[in-house]
C-alpha cells in the first residue's frame, strides 16, 4: 500500500476495473478464472476500505480449485496492479494466551491502476494508494454518456429511505452586518437571469433521474450545485457522467447531494489552479539555453567580453579531455557554443561522440 501507484477502491469499481483489465489483455495469463477469484474477493470486500483477508485453503475449496492455482491468480492481480498488500501474513505462531496455534493473516487492498484511469479518462487527483478520481476529461465524458446509453434506461429510485431533513440557509444573519452586505454585493455581481434559473432547473430535472445519489435534492438546490457544470456548456448526460465519476462508492448516497456536489467543485478548482501553477512555475524555471534567442544573444555578449585568446596547447586538450571523463556535460556546452571541429580538437573524437550518445539518451539527458 505504501509504494504501489495504483489508487484504492470500493469493491463494485474495482471489480469493473478487474474486468477491463482482463478484457484488455494486459497480462497474458489473466484469463476467466482470473475473474472468478477476484469476484470472490469482491463478495468478502470491506465496502468502505476494499480489504479482504486471503483465506488460502478456505476460497481455494469455495472456487473448487486448488491452492497452487488460487496463488498464481491472486499474482495475476497483483501483476496487474488489481490488489497491493495491507499485511503480509505469516504462519509464525503468536502464542496468544488460551491458543495453542495462531497465524497471521495475510490481509490484502483493491487497487486500480493508472493504466484504467488513463484508458477511461479519469481526472484523479494525488497520486498512490490515496489518490482519488475527481472527474472525467472530456474523452472520460463521451465514455461515460456511451455506457449509460448502451446499459438502457433504469427506473429512478425509491425515496422511501431516510426522510429529508430541511437544510437551514446558512447566509441567514439576525441583522444587516457589513459582512452580509459585502456577500450581497458579490452575489449580486454574478446573480442570475429568471431565464438563467429556469434553464438551470431544467437540466437539473433531466440529470436528478441519470444519478441516483441525487433524487434526494430538492432542484433548486441540485441545479445550484450543478451552475459550474452548466456554465461550462455540459448538457444533461454530460453533467451525469461528471457526478457519477466524483461518487466512487455507487451504493453510498450522500445525505447533502448538493452540498457534496459542491464540496467536490471547489476541490477540482483548487486542484486545477495548483496544476496551473504547477506549469507556471516550471515555465519560470526552464533552462534558458533552450531559447534560440536567449542563447545567441548570451553568445555574442560573451564573446564581446572574453578576452584575446591565447593558442590552445596539449596540455590545454589533456587536462578538458581529463575533464571530460567525469563531466560529459562540459562537451556539450562546448560543442553548442564552439561548433564541432573547435570541440573535437580540444576533447577528441571519441569522447565527443560519447558525450553526443549521452545526450541523447532518454535515460541520461544531460542539462
Amino acid at each position: 500500500m505504501a509504494t504501489t501507484p495504483a489508487r484504492h477502491a470500493q469493491p463494485t469499481a474495482w471489480l469493473r476495473a478487474v474486468e477491463w483489465l482482463v478484457g484488455a489483455g494486459l497480462h497474458t495469463k489473466a484469463d476467466r478464472r482470473t475473474l472468478d477469484v477476484a469476484r470472490e474477493l469482491a463478495r468478502r470486500m470491506d465496502y468502505t476500505e476494499g480489504t479482504v483477508l486471503y483465506r488460502l485453503k478456505d476460497t481455494a475449496e469455495r472456487l473448487g480449485i486448488s491452492a497452487a492455482t488460487l496463488k498464481r491468480h491472486v499474482r495475476y492481480l497483483r501483476e496487474l496492479g488489481a490488489l497491493a498488500w495491507a499485511r503480509h501474513g505469516s504462519p509464525a505462531n503468536l502464542c496468544l494466551p488460551g491458543r495453542r496455534y495462531t497465524a497471521t493473516a495475510t490481509v490484502y487492498a483493491a487497487t486500480v491502476p493508472p493504466v484504467y484511469d488513463r484508458a477511461l479518462g479519469h481526472r484523479v487527483e494525488g497520486s498512490g494508494y490515496h489518490a482519488r478520481v475527481t472527474g472525467v476529461t472530456p474523452d472520460g465524458r463521451e465514455h461515460v454518456v456511451n455506457r449509460a446509453l448502451t446499459s438502457g434506461f433504469r427506473e429512478p429510485h425509491s425515496l422511501t429511505g431516510t426522510p429529508i431533513q430541511p437544510i437551514p440557509d446558512p447566509g441567514a444573519q439576525p441583522k444587516d452586518t457589513g459582512a452580509r452586505r459585502a456577500r450581497k454585493a458579490a452575489r449580486g455581481a454574478g446573480r442570475r437571469t429568471p431565464a438563467q434559473v429556469e434553464r438551470d432547473i431544467r437540466i437539473a430535472r433531466q440529470v436528478r433521474p441519470l444519478v441516483g445519489w441525487t433524487q434526494r435534492e430538492c432542484l433548486r438546490r441540485l441545479a445550484h450545485a450543478l451552475r459550474p457544470l452548466i456554465d461550462k456548456g455540459l448538457d444533461a448526460m454530460a453533467i451525469a457522467a461528471e457526478l457519477t465519476a466524483m461518487n466512487r462508492w455507487e451504493s453510498w448516497r450522500p445525505e447533502r447531494p448538493a452540498a457534496f456536489i459542491a464540496a467536490r467543485m471547489r476541490a477540482w478548482e483548487r486542484h486545477e489552479a495548483q496544476l496551473a501553477e504547477d506549469e507556471r512555475a516550471r515555465a519560470e524555471s526552464a533552462d534558458p539555453w533552450e531559447n534560440p534567442e536567449w542563447r545567441a544573444a548570451a553568445t555574442a555578449l560573451r564573446a564581446a567580453c572574453a578576452p584575446e585568446p591565447r593558442p590552445r596547447t596539449d596540455e590545454d586538450r589533456r587536462l578538458a579531455r581529463a575533464y571530460a571523463n567525469l563531466y560529459p556535460a562540459r562537451v556539450i556546452a562546448h560543442l553548442r557554443e564552439q561548433g564541432l571541429d573547435d570541440t573535437v580538437d580540444l576533447y577528441g573524437v571519441r569522447r565527443t561522440l560519447r558525450a553526443i550518445r549521452l545526450a541523447e539518451s532518454p535515460r541520461l539527458a544531460l542539462t
